[in-house]
């Protein structure tokens, strides 16, 4: 078994398989060890779906929009899967004055930085998507944000990863990293020992115990999200959907069913054994919000619901480049749930930086360091 390689990737998920990927194409050799018996085993093939701008910290936007501008449009082609990929804008939706303070703010810090993305009334929101319900006064539009398939981009990346020789090792979780004439060399798992130039590590939430093996600690914890499937109705919308208390989101799938993501606020609460368990109040929960802004899904069977832990940093946007520290070491986790969607720029940025120690987009305001103590 293969364990030498200029890079070792820790966490087979979408932003393992994406900077593989990348990286492959730039002639670099690559190991990826993921811990599961399964690539993309976590959130990466579980999610909402979301490919959007809008609703997010300012500080994420400038890479979103550099992969929403430059990679997703062409990403089935390249991928040679069908990613599902549709661009037709994200309605972020308000019932009440709070609601419409909320979504202001954050069209306006979004704006700030170029982002498209503006205040209408409930009445264009139903020139939008006619299905909404009367309770929707106002909502932010972004035209330029839509959605995906988590799974078959997912698998994508880590197919053409393949075939461009990354070599993928499944069931073998990281314990530690280990420095050698001061610089990280090797990655230790139960079983064996890896080398490599260079280390990432985008195992999220387990990322955190890796790290503190080399004294890097990334203030994070886990967060469980629940969503749910509902069986094919006819096409109904393309766009996708959001809140302002951020409760409820999801969209329609290519095949007709829909995807919804939410929760009860008591998730916090659910028995923790080990595994993510969704919860029975959950679900439920979801669907009443869900009838209120949709009366026509109300008779929507439900196929299945999941529930998944998210890497959830203390400040909501996730850590991302090199560490200093330790030379050779390079990190991308605590993506906040919000990590499907920005993969494609992260994986390319994280390659680039790699390779050659500079990116095409400023990744300063998501440094990993930027929760040291001020003096």
């Amino acid at each position: 078994m293969k364990k030498t390689a200029e890079v070792v990737i820790i966490g087979g998920g979408i932003i393992g398989c994406s900077t593989a990927y990348y990286l492959a194409k730039k002639g670099v050799d690559v190991i990826v060890l993921e811990g599961s018996d399964n690539i993309g085993n976590g959130g990466s093939s579980r999610n909402g779906g979301g490919v959007r701008q809008s609703g997010r910290d300012v500080r994420e936007l400038p890479l979103v929009m550099y992969g929403i501008k430059n990679l997703w449009p062409g990403l089935s082609e390249e991928l040679e899967v069908d990613c599902e990929y549709h661009q037709e804008g994200n309605l972020r939706l308000g019932k009440n004055e709070e609601h419409r303070k909320i979504l202001t703010r954050l069209a306006d810090n979004a704006r700030a930085v170029g982002l498209d993305v503006r205040m209408i009334d409930g009445d264009e929101v139903r020139s939008i998507n006619p299905y909404l319900s009367e309770e929707v006064t106002v909502a932010s539009w972004c035209p330029t944000d839509g959605h995906a398939n988590p799974l078959t981009t997912t698998l994508g990346y880590y197919k053409m990863a393949r075939r461009l020789g990354v070599t993928f090792i499944t069931g073998e979780e990281v314990k530690e990293l280990r420095i050698i004439k001061g610089k990280v060399r090797q990655v230790i798992t139960p079983n064996n020992i890896y080398e490599g130039e260079s280390v990432l590590v985008a195992a999220g939430l387990f990322s955190r115990d890796i790290l503190t093996s080399v004294g890097i600690d990334i203030p994070m914890t886990n967060s469980l999200l629940e969503c749910l499937v509902t069986e094919a109705e006819p096409p109904m919308f393309n766009q996708m959907l959001g809140t302002a208390e951020a409760d409820f989101y999801g969209h329609q799938t290519k095949h007709g069913s829909f995807v919804f993501g939410g929760s009860s606020g008591l998730e916090r609460y659910n028995k923790d054994n080990g595994t993510p368990v969704n919860s029975s109040k959950t679900a439920p929960c979801i669907c009443r919000g869900i009838m209120k802004y949709f009366p026509d899904l109300a008779n929507a069977k439900i196929v299945r619901t999941w529930a998944g832990w998210m890497d959830a940093s203390c400040d909501g946007v996730p850590a991302i480049g090199k560490v200093d520290e330790v030379p050779g070491l390079y990190v991308a986790c605590a993506f906040n749930g919000h990590g499907f969607g920005i993969a494609p720029a992260v994986g390319d940025q994280l390659a680039k930086l790699i390779v050659s120690g500079k990116t095409d987009v400023d990744l300063y305001d998501l440094r990993y360091d930027r929760f040291k103590a001020k003096i």
